[in-house]
């Protein structure tokens, strides 16, 4: 199980305290006796290069008695090997792999490159490690150290941040070390210790520990002002010739890491130039393995005794390691292009082409001046087995390389076009759009071109710049019409999926539906694609009914068992938006639970955030308050392990935590929930998600009967053009009842007959159930009687219990205004029982108001018992009373299954049960 170092069970001799940090020691020590006490720490060190962030590691090292150690490195490198810290880390640890769930396992298998499959999903690799750590921490706590962690590739960076953001029970500890200067996805948000420089005294005791003999005070004191307290410099800075001042001299005006850079590669000139070779093979080779050192160094003819020379500036032990990072780049930037260039040859010849084809061919790149179709052609492949892995930033770094020295002009524009794409993908637009520039650079081809004009607009619309990519899209689609009439079908629909998104307008919205009908149709085969743009095409430029049949074929094409599950998962948002657009709740249940199912039985765990917020909403509208807010905390869970609020994110938060609010009837929540999304919202230019907030505030407010705010509310939405039932479908109920209950009954009705097309679209129960209860608003005696009896059936064979509690309520108090108050006590009595029974407090008290009216005394009764449990012990226990595992619980909530246990176990003691069948009985 020893690794070198890198996993051992610690038992070497301590040595000395760390002059001068003795609260920093203190604070790691108390770390790992947290962590030894069965709790989890997670801590970053911060502070500038040579500060001592490392010695505080070794430190932690040397203390962690008892406890297993396991350690990464980053290394500052043009490559990006997807996953490299994080497989160093978890290397010694793969022996527990076999414990994890079988999707895990192959998600980390194939993120390590052990296994082959389809590219995994980050946050089931995230799972994974999080998981190996914890199983590796059952036999004895574990502590992971990671230095230099601003040099982490990107994927390893987003893994780490979601375990360390995870741990609470799992006797683990992470513990990296970040230099100050570090790039912004650096582990922010994490808790950090600032490691500052050494006090006066501190600096100068450390100085006569370099030089114990007789100094000149003045010397001495030049050195402390110039070395700030950095322990590397203060070491350093004697080194060079103080009493003739020329670090000082030197040094002006370059910043310290960069000086002591300078007196690093000062040290080299005294060095043979067989030791020199030896260090610029091991600064070309981040991984650090010796074994390939010494290879590279016999294909140069350089013999392994060259390496006792260069003693202080490098480890050549199990592991290859540079004293610090400052000596590796002074090395690699010391040598000249052509000596560096001859390094990367070594390595490539000195590596595997079987086991470790990529780094193979990346040193090929790195050693050639010129253009070689050969070596581009590797890379390419390289690309193809990184996407493989999901590592789309080594794939974009591996292809942009190719097109550098592709030397055919249309085969460099097309790797061009490819490379924009995954940096693109990969989330660099900057870099993304030049590649663009030099596929456009290439020889003309108009398909290249049109490909080229639909990633521009791609890249507009994710980089907030979208409000012209519907245009742009419309004008590529028209262009490819002529070249690739599918691909030109899959523009239109791109388009139009990006106006909906950013048009304010619906006039606008409505012409790109246009051009999408007008669009030529593919021949042969008619695709998922062409169904899903005419349904939507149809939904916003024409009548409403006669969308209806195209909705319906879409749907049945898009969930038949002739799709396959990828094929599937695209259409996810569509499908229920097209249910819901059918009012058929039913079937809107079906495809929210179905998607949901196929989304955690593929590991798709990227279209989470989007099928919880949806299946949210969805039992917002069955009126499950608690399934509702166990989904919404999972959703949230899994936006934080996406490291960013996305645009999803906010859809979680819209949907989830504010109608939560407006549903319990909770104002003062909703009012500042609604007010803090929609400051985001106008930042993003996220116009929809502005009239999501105002629909569920008009819903607070017409359960609270303030039917003025309500109207004031919803009525900004209700756009005289906007096609009936787009946008937020169930705006018009709410207006209607604010309207007729504010003495507006001519918008009332105007919004009627346009939502009754919709409702009469999808010929199901609940839409016109809807229908028969908003027309029951505006009618009298006994056609309002009638309908609002109709309402109620229809409404009665649906899933969606408020929309009926509200047609009990409406037809309640419309009856006591009739003087029919026996009657009207009835239909109240009911509304209260189920609005109380779902948790719908404000309706409830509307409904309780209207009965006391009639003269009923009306009996309290409240079914939610929240005892003293936080959120996170109230979503485990609605989780553990389905009969969810902890590790089935755990795969749910993103953490470990200790983690699980550790709440279960504070759940229990705070209701007074012993085991989780008696959970099943709780409220």
């Amino acid at each position: 199980m020893a690794n070198a170092g890198r996993w051992a069970a610690v038992g070497r001799p301590r040595r000395g305290e760390l002059l001068g940090r003795t609260a920093e020691c203190a604070t790691l020590e108390g770390l790992l006796s947290d962590v030894r006490g069965g709790e989890s720490r997670v801590l970053v060190l911060r502070g500038e290069a040579g500060v001592g962030k490392s010695a505080l590691l070794e430190h932690l090292v040397d203390r962690a008695a008892g406890c297993r150690v396991a350690t990464a490195t980053g290394v500052q490198s043009e490559m990006e090997l997807a996953f490299a810290a994080v497989h160093q880390l978890c290397l010694p640890m793969l022996e527990f792999l076999d414990t994890l769930p079988e999707p895990q396992q192959d998600a980390l298998g194939t993120a390590f490159g052990l296994r082959s499959g389809h590219a995994p999903d980050q946050f089931l690799i995230s799972l994974a490690v999080l998981n190996l750590l914890a199983a590796a921490a059952e036999e004895c706590p574990l502590v992971c150290v990671v230095d230099d962690a601003q040099w982490l590739d990107r994927a390893s960076a987003q893994v780490l941040m979601f375990v360390a953001r995870r741990l609470m029970a799992e006797r683990v500890a992470c513990v990296f070390s970040v230099r100050e200067s570090g790039p912004e996805y650096a582990l922010p948000g994490l808790p950090v210790l600032e490691v500052g420089g050494l006090g006066d005294a501190e600096s100068r005791a450390l100085v006569r520990r370099v030089v114990p003999g007789p100094m000149d005070e003045e010397v001495r004191d030049r050195i402390v002002t110039e070395a700030r307290g950095n322990p590397l410099a203060l070491l350093e800075l004697p080194r060079e010739d103080a009493a003739s001042g020329l670090f000082a001299a030197e040094g002006a005006g370059q910043s310290l890491s960069g000086r002591l850079e300078d007196g690093f590669r000062r040290r080299l000139a005294g060095v043979s130039a067989d030791t020199r070779t030896m260090l610029l093979l091991a600064a070309a080779e981040p991984i650090g393995d010796p074994a390939l050192l010494w290879r590279a160094a016999g294909v140069l003819g350089v013999e392994a005794a060259a390496a006792d020379e260069a003693e202080e500036l490098i480890d050549f032990s199990e592991r290859v390691r540079f004293r610090h990072p400052l000596v590796r780049s002074a090395v690699y930037n010391a040598a000249a292009p052509r000596e560096r260039r001859q390094a990367h040859r070594a390595l490539a010849e000195a590596t595997d082409a079987e086991t470790d084809p990529d780094r193979r061919a990346w040193h090929r790149a790195q050693g050639t001046a010129h253009l070689d179709e050969e070596i581009a052609a590797e890379l390419e492949r390289s690309a193809g087995r990184a996407l493989a892995r999901g590592g789309l930033v080594a794939a974009a770094a591996f292809l942009e390389r190719a097109v550098g020295l592709t030397p055919d002009a249309r085969v460099r524009a097309d790797r061009a076009l490819e490379a924009a794409r995954a940096k693109h993908m990969a989330g660099a637009a900057e870099p993304a759009l030049a590649l663009l520039a030099s596929a456009e650079a290439g020889p003309p081809d108009e398909l290249r071109r049109a490909k080229a004009d639909v990633l521009r607009a791609e890249i507009a619309l994710t980089s907030n710049r979208g409000s012209s990519v519907p245009v742009m899209l419309l004008k590529v689609a028209e262009q490819l019409e002529a070249l690739d009439v599918a691909l030109s079908r899959d523009t239109h629909l791109q388009a139009l999926m990006a106006a909906i998104g950013v048009l304010p307008d619906w006039e606008g919205i409505a012409a790109v539906a246009e051009a999408a009908l007008a669009a030529p149709p593919v021949s042969g085969e008619i695709r998922a694609t062409d169904l899903v743009l005419d349904a939507l095409a149809l939904l916003y430029a024409r009548d409403s009914e006669a969308a209806g049949p195209a909705l319906r074929e879409a749907l049945s094409v898009i969930l038949g068992e002739e799709t396959g599950p990828g094929e599937r998962l695209r259409w996810a948002w569509i499908a229920n938006f097209f249910a819901m657009a059918l009012w058929d709740s039913e079937l809107c249940h079906d495809v929210a639970e179905d998607y949901l199912r196929l989304v955690r039985g593929s590991g798709a765990f990227a279209l989470l955030p989007l099928l919880l917020s949806i299946t949210t909403m969805q039992r917002l509208f069955e009126g499950d308050l608690a399934d509702a807010a166990t989904l919404n905390e999972e959703a949230k869970a899994q936006a934080l392990a996406a490291d960013v609020w996305t645009t999803s994110g906010a859809m979680v938060q819209t949907g989830g935590d504010l109608g939560l609010a407006a549903w319990r009837g909770d104002a003062e929540t909703t009012e500042d929930l609604a007010e803090a999304i929609v400051k985001e919202s106008l930042v993003r230019g996220e116009g929809r998600t502005l009239d999501v907030c105002r629909w569920v505030r008009s819903v607070l407010y017409n359960g609270l009967g303030h039917y003025d705010r309500a109207l004031e509310a919803v009525l900004p939405i209700m756009n005289e053009r906007a096609p009936v039932g787009s946008g937020v479908h169930w705006a018009p109920m709410e207006l209607i009842e604010a309207a007729v209950r504010t003495g507006r009954d001519d918008v009332a009705a105007h919004a009627l007959e346009r939502f009754a097309l919709s409702a009469r679209r999808g010929g199901a129960d609940w839409g016109l159930g809807l229908e028969a209860r908003c027309r029951a608003l505006l009618s009298e005696g006994e056609e309002a009687d009638r309908l609002y009896r109709e309402a109620i059936e229809r409404l009665g064979r649906t899933r969606m219990r408020p929309d009926l509690a509200r047609a009990h309520l409406l037809y309640g108090e419309w009856l006591r205004r009739e003087r029919r108050r026996t009657e009207a006590r009835e239909q109240l009595r009911t509304a209260f029982e189920l609005f109380t029974g779902i948790g719908m407090r404000a309706f409830a008290a509307r409904a309780e108001r209207e009965l006391l009216a009639t003269g009923e005394t009306v009996r309290k009764r409240n079914v939610e018992t929240t005892g003293e449990l936080t959120p996170q012990e109230e979503q485990v226990a609605r989780l553990a009373r389905t009969g969810l595992t902890n590790k089935e619980i755990a795969a749910r909530l993103y953490v470990s299954p200790r983690t699980v246990e550790y709440h279960l176990g504070k759940v229990f003691t705070k209701l007074g049960v012993t085991s989780r069948h008696q959970l099943v009985g709780l409220p």
